[in-house]
């Protein structure tokens, strides 16, 4: 009996890439006859049958549109939804939100289970256990098998889709360029782990300040925070003595971090100016309230579901995959002094 084969296993024996066997199999005009010949061939040979779910999934339109997003604790990502929503609505859509939980394997059966024709395409956030894992061959897949797929905030280079993202860079730059401003010098920074690609990106920007303003990072300073140990005990490692900045990459370690100054005597801003990452209801109720980088989530929903329903729409045409930059504002609340 025949081994079953896909798109991605006559790519691999053939040496072409997936993108040319669909075309090919679809007989189409921009692939040379000697390479169509050659792939129909070899798949007829091995009496290859396009996978139905995906058929199912691009030929009958549900008018639904998954959504996988890592989690819900953060503000940004229900922002995000709100702009999915919007735009969907817009456009005559549903959409269906699922969580991974921050876990590989729970990413994988979402999808799976996502597109075998409940949903037109998909919008996802990746887990941070897929990042740390680095296997992405569950959204490969997707691509190859033609599924519309778009993804935000959390991106990877390997995955060719359309994807949205903030400049991460930049925003971690104009953060700690703000405390620079302020007249702090002893800057730490509370990060995520260098395999969640957002938090290594806003320490690129608050190193780069760092360089301009001719102060050398200090490894004693930075935390990149395991949330599945104690996030507060590990941030109380780097108020040591002199801190008088700090920049968090998300709201939740901003506000552990105003707490844990309060509880050593420390005055915000006299003493310490803290800046965080996305501008929800913890920045703004603090006390005192947390200047922070808006990262304009309902924005980035909305872009994202823009370039879904117009692939979806236009999957007939040559596919080229796109990608949008959203930049981030500071937004200053009493947590740091005003600029001089």
């Amino acid at each position: 009996m025949k081994q079953k084969i896909t798109i991605k296993t006559i790519a691999k024996e053939l040496g072409v890439s997936t993108s040319t066997v669909s075309k090919a199999l679809k007989d189409s005009h921009e692939i040379s006859k000697e390479t169509k010949e050659k792939i129909q061939a070899y798949a007829d040979f091995y009496n290859y049958k396009p996978n139905s779910l995906a058929l199912q999934l691009r030929n009958q339109k549900t008018k639904v549109i998954g959504v996988i997003l890592p989690k819900i604790v953060h503000h940004f990502f229900s922002t995000v939804i709100m702009g999915i929503e919007e735009g969907a609505i817009e456009k005559g859509y549903h959409i269906m939100v699922c969580f991974s939980n921050e876990s590989y394997e729970k990413e994988v059966e979402t999808l799976r289970v996502l597109s075998n024709g409940s949903v037109d395409g998909l919008i996802v956030s990746i887990a941070n256990g897929t990042l740390k894992n680095k296997d992405y061959k569950h959204f490969t897949d997707l691509v190859a098998e033609e599924i519309p797929l778009v993804l935000f905030d959390r991106v990877v280079d390997e995955i060719l889709c359309d994807k949205v993202v903030v400049d991460d860079v930049g925003a971690g730059y104009k953060a700690t360029k703000h405390l620079l401003e302020n007249g702090r010098k002893k800057i730490a920074l509370i990060t995520t782990p260098n395999h969640v690609n957002v938090g290594a990106l806003r320490r690129q920007g608050y190193e780069k300040a760092l360089i301009e303003g001719y102060i050398k990072a200090d490894k004693n300073l930075i935390v990149e925070i395991d949330e599945s140990l104690d996030i507060k005990k590990q941030i109380e490692k780097v108020f040591v003595e002199g801190i008088d900045g700090v920049f968090a990459v998300n709201e939740i370690y901003a506000a552990n971090a105003m707490r844990i100054a309060k509880e050593k005597g420390l005055k915000v801003p006299e003493d310490l100016s803290i800046i965080g990452f996305t501008d929800g209801l913890i920045s703004e109720y603090s006390s005192p309230s947390i200047t922070t980088m808006a990262q304009h989530g309902f924005t980035m929903g909305k872009q994202a579901v823009e370039l879904l329903i117009e692939r979806i729409d236009k999957e007939s045409e040559v596919y080229k995959p796109k990608k949008i930059v959203i930049s981030s504002d500071l937004k200053l609340r009493e947590s740091t002094k005003p600029s001089s």
